[in-house]
Order: C-alpha cells, then structure tokens, then sequence
C-alpha cells in the first residue's frame, strides 16, 4: 500500500471515530508509531491544520486537485474556446462551455501543473494579460447568450514579467474588476486553492465566493508580505496569521459565502470535498438564476460594499 493510500485510511478512519463519538487516539498513536507515519499524520490531522501557514501549505500541494481536474469532474460536454481577440492565447487559463448538471455554463479556470513540464506550460498558474482579456471576452459572451459563469480560482496571481508589464496586466486586471461588476449574468467563484492577490481578485467579482476549507485568499502572499513588513521572508507563518487569509477566517467576517469542509485533504482524497462543492454549486445556481438582472447587479453591488464594515 501506498504511503498515502495509507494515510488516507488512517485519517479517514479517525474521522469516522470521532463522529460517532469513539476515542481511538490511543490506538492511533500506537499504529502510527509502529509504522513510522506519526509526522504525516500529524500534518493531516484537521485540529492541527487550522493554523494559517499549514493551511496555505495545504493549498499549495503539488498534488491537490487544480481548477482544471475540478472542471473536468463537474462540467460535462465541454467545448474549449481560445484566444483574446487581441493579441493570443494564454494557456493558463482553461475557458469554454459546457453543462453544470444540464444548465448550460461558461467555466473559466486558472490551470497548474503536477510536474515541471505542466507548470511550464501553465506558468505555474500566473496568468498573463491574454489570460484576463480571454477571461473577460468569455464572460461577455455569457451575457449574451444567459449563461450563469463558473470560475474555478487557484493561483499565486498573476505573472508579474516583463512582457505581462508590456502588455498592460494591470489595466487587464482592473477592466475585469470594473466589467464583471455591471456582467448580468449569474456568476460564481470558487476558490480551490491559492487565492493570490489581484491575479485571483479579477477572477472572483461574483454573487456568490464559495472556498475550500484548506484554500486561502488574500492581498499579497505571505512571503511577500513578510518581505515587506518585517523585512524578513522567513517570518510568512506569522505574516499568514495577520493576514486572516484562511477561507476560515474570511467566512467570519463574510467575505465569503460558503467555506466547503475538507475531512480530508484534497490531494489525498478529493471526492466527498468534490461531492459537497457540487451540492454548493447547485444550491447557489438556483437562487442567483432566480433573480432578474436588475437584483442580480444590487445583490453583487451590496455584497462588496458591505465588507469591511
């Protein structure tokens, strides 16, 4: 058995105790001594993974599920569609249409890679210009045609090079921010695992922000905000505390609408976090579809304006 075939056993057996109310800690702790995984279960452990540092860990697993495994299991009949219409198009961001159960979607997503190679060819998820033009074209187009929007968010933000400063990556981001904001189109943001400063904002203007329980979202990453605060990188576990950036946290103070339970991690097991983020989808699709355009903009406009107070 694989290592972690073995500690999704062992966790997945420890969460069924405690939910009928059963202490094995005892037993756990001898099993995981005798077969030298006490570390890594350790890290799995739900009570131990609600500090801040651990949880952007988790988001940023090379083997969690990115938000094109989570299209590909949620969305049926896609078409993929390519391109900004202006200059070409950006790889990252993985766009098109499709059906949510049998309601005709627009998904976009920011792709990552498992390996080198993939996270080449996606630029490790930080999506250029293109990216966001390409974004925004596809969301316009589900205004047209009333398709409620899906977008499926997992990146460190958007790439910061030469050629993305050329090309007008801030003026992209900030045209998504003022469109999406006046889209009359139903529109739902998930948040699956890195919520990376404006690079993750432009793609999460919507009704409703749904967040994986081991996801994050914030202004600046941790490193950086170390850098620049404490004049120290090393010190991101405490800049990640300050931040509040959990989906824990941001579900608190209502930023979010709806934080989806990991019992466990994703890159370990994805389907019951799958299972219930599909229930969520469902239930969120019917209440904005049920609004006509005029409450649909009010319901978005109250929502950013209340946060913060």
């Amino acid at each position: 058995m694989k290592e972690n075939d073995l500690i999704k056993a062992l966790v997945s057996l420890n969460e069924k105790a405690k939910k009928y109310g059963i202490n094995i800690s005892q037993e756990m702790s001898k099993l995981e001594k005798k077969i030298g995984l006490a570390k890594s279960i350790r890290k799995y452990d739900r009570k131990k993974t609600k500090d801040a540092w651990d949880q952007v860990k988790l988001a940023r697993n090379i083997e969690r599920p990115k938000p094109q495994d989570f299209i590909n299991v949620l969305i049926k009949d896609r078409i993929e569609l390519h391109g900004d219409r202006y200059f070409k198009d950006d790889k990252t961001i993985y766009g098109g249409i499709g059906y949510f159960d049998d309601i005709p979607v627009t998904f976009i997503g920011t792709r990552k890679g498992k390996n080198l190679k993939d996270n080449q060819l996606y630029n490790f998820g930080m999506p250029n210009p293109e990216g966001y033009r390409k974004s925004l074209r596809l969301v316009k187009q589900a205004e047209k045609f009333k398709r409620p929007v899906l977008f499926f968010v997992d990146t460190p933000g958007a790439y910061p090079g030469i050629a993305s400063e050329e090309h007008g990556i801030s003026e992209a981001i900030a045209r998504n921010l003022f469109e999406f904001s006046s889209i009359k189109t139903p529109m739902i943001s998930i948040i699956t695992g890195e919520g990376g400063s404006g690079g993750a904002i432009a793609l999460s203007v919507a009704e409703k922000i749904i967040m994986m329980e081991n996801s994050f979202l914030s202004v600046i990453s941790p490193e950086g905000c170390a850098s620049i605060l404490f004049k120290d990188p090393s010190k991101a576990p405490l800049a990640a505390k300050s931040l509040r950036l959990t989906a824990t946290e941001l579900n608190k103070q209502k930023i979010i609408d709806e934080l989806i339970k990991e019992i466990v991690p994703l890159h370990i097991d994805s389907k019951d976090g799958l299972s219930l983020l599909e229930k969520s989808i469902r239930k969120h699709l019917k209440e904005i579809m049920a609004l006509n355009s005029d409450e649909l903009l009010n319901k978005r406009y109250k929502k950013y304006r209340k946060i913060g107070f």
